[in-house]
C-alpha cells in the first residue's frame, strides 16, 4: 500500500511538473466572483490562461521538470547535518485557550492557527495529523481534536495536501455544522465532498468575504504559488493569503508563498498589520524553492514591506518537506531575532502557546 501510494505520488508529482513545462504564460481573461466585493480600485481580477489555469500575478513560471530532475539527483550540502538534527518544536499542551474568551492566536503546528479576534473562532488550513503515509508529523498538537467545536469560520488557502487535509476538515465539519469555510475560487467541490456544507465561499484575490462586518472584515489576497491535488487539476483552483480585521485589530495569514511584489503591494494598500503568519520552511534548495515558498530571510523582508508589528514564522518543524533540517529556519531566526532591530518583531512561538493580538 505505501509503495502504491509513493508511485502515485511520484508520477503525479512528474506529471504536474511536465504539465508546467508545456503551461501556456499568457492572459485570456480574468476571474473573480461576482457576488464578492473588490476592495482594489484597479485590480481586474485574477489572471487565467487558456486553458482556465490561475496563474501568479507577475506571471512567474515555476520550475519546469529539467529543474526538478536536477534537485533530485543533486547532492543535499546539509545531508549529513538534516541527519543529525534533533531539533523538535517546544509543544504546550494548551486546550484551556479554547474555552476562554480572550482574543489571541494559537499555533496548532504547520499552518495551522487557532485565531480568535472580537470573539470570533477561526482557525486556518487545518490539518491534525499526517496528511499522507510519507509525511511524519513531527510536533503534536497543543489541543485535543474534540474541543476543537464552536468554530466560526475555517479557512482553506489551497488545496494542497498539507493545508488541506480530508481527514481533518471531516472532523472539524462533523463538530462544527454551522461554521462557514472561506478558500479560494475552484476549491468548493472539493470542500464541500469533504465537508458537505453549503456555507462554502470562495473568492479571487482582493475580494472580501460576505461577514458581519460590524463583528468581522476577512479579505482574500494575492500569494506567489500553485495549485495541484490530483492529475490533472494543475492550478484549476485559487491560492492566496488572508487578511482578517476586526474591533481595530488585524491578522495576516499568509499561507504557502514564495516572496514578490504582493508583500509590498500590501504596504501600499493596507498600510500595516498587527500580526503576520508567515511562512519560512520548505525552502531549501533556494534556487528551486524560492518561486513558492519563502525562506526565514525572506520572510523577514516580507513582515516589514507589510510594516508588521510582529511576524510569527510558521510552516516549519512540522513536516519534513525539502532539504533543510528541521530546525534551519528557527536557528536562522534566532540568529536575526539577536539583532535590535528585529528582537520584538519576530517571535517565535512555540506550538500551543497564545500570542496577544
Amino acid at each position: 500500500m505505501l509503495f502504491a501510494f509513493a508511485a502515485l505520488l511520484f508520477f503525479g508529482t512528474i506529471f504536474y511538473f511536465f504539465v508546467y513545462d508545456n503551461f501556456e504564460w499568457k492572459v485570456t481573461q480574468y476571474r473573480t466572483n461576482p457576488g464578492l466585493r473588490i476592495v482594489r480600485d484597479d485590480w481586474k481580477g485574477n489572471p487565467v490562461n487558456p486553458e482556465g489555469r490561475f496563474l501568479n500575478e507577475n506571471l512567474q513560471p515555476l520550475p519546469g521538470f529539467q529543474k526538478l530532475w536536477k534537485w533530485q539527483t543533486e547532492t543535499n550540502p546539509q545531508k549529513a547535518e538534516k541527519k543529525a538534527d534533533t531539533f523538535r518544536l517546544r509543544v504546550i499542551n494548551n486546550n484551556d485557550f479554547l474555552h476562554s474568551h480572550e482574543d489571541g492566536i494559537m499555533w496548532l503546528g504547520h499552518a495551522s492557527f487557532f485565531i480568535r479576534i472580537n470573539g470570533i473562532n477561526i482557525i486556518t488550513d487545518p490539518v491534525f495529523e499526517s496528511p499522507s503515509p510519507l509525511m511524519k508529523r513531527y510536533s503534536a498538537l497543543p489541543v485535543d481534536v474534540t474541543e476543537l467545536k464552536n468554530l466560526d469560520y475555517i479557512l482553506v488557502s489551497h488545496d494542497h495536501r498539507d493545508h488541506c487535509d480530508e481527514k481533518s476538515l471531516k472532523i472539524l465539519a462533523s463538530q462544527n455544522p454551522n461554521a462557514t469555510y472561506l478558500t479560494g475560487l475552484g476549491l468548493d467541490k472539493v470542500l464541500f465532498a469533504f465537508t458537505k456544507s453549503t456555507k462554502i465561499q470562495t473568492a479571487g484575490w482582493y475580494q472580501a468575504y460576505q461577514t458581519d462586518t460590524s463583528k468581522i472584515e476577512i479579505i482574500y489576497l494575492p500569494a506567489q504559488h500553485w495549485a495541484r491535488r490530483y492529475f490533472n487539476d494543475t492550478n484549476k483552483s485559487l491560492w492566496g493569503a488572508y487578511l482578517i480585521r476586526a474591533n481595530g485589530k488585524s491578522v495576516y495569514f499568509g499561507a504557502d508563498s514564495g516572496y514578490s511584489t504582493h508583500y509590498q503591494d500590501f504596504g501600499k494598500y493596507f498600510k500595516e498589520v498587527d500580526v503576520a503568519l508567515l511562512g519560512v520552511g520548505a525552502y531549501k534548495p533556494e534556487w528551486f524553492m524560492a518561486s513558492s515558498h519563502a525562506g526565514p530571510t525572506e520572510a523577514l523582508k516580507a513582515a516589514q514591506d507589510m510594516n508588521a508589528r510582529r511576524f510569527v514564522p510558521m510552516h516549519y518543524g512540522t513536516f519534513d518537506l525539502s532539504d533543510e533540517p528541521l530546525g534551519d529556519a528557527y536557528r536562522v531566526l534566532e540568529n536575526l531575532k539577536k539583532d535590535p532591530q528585529y528582537h520584538d518583531l519576530i517571535v517565535l512561538a512555540d506550538i500551543g502557546e497564545v500570542i496577544t493580538i
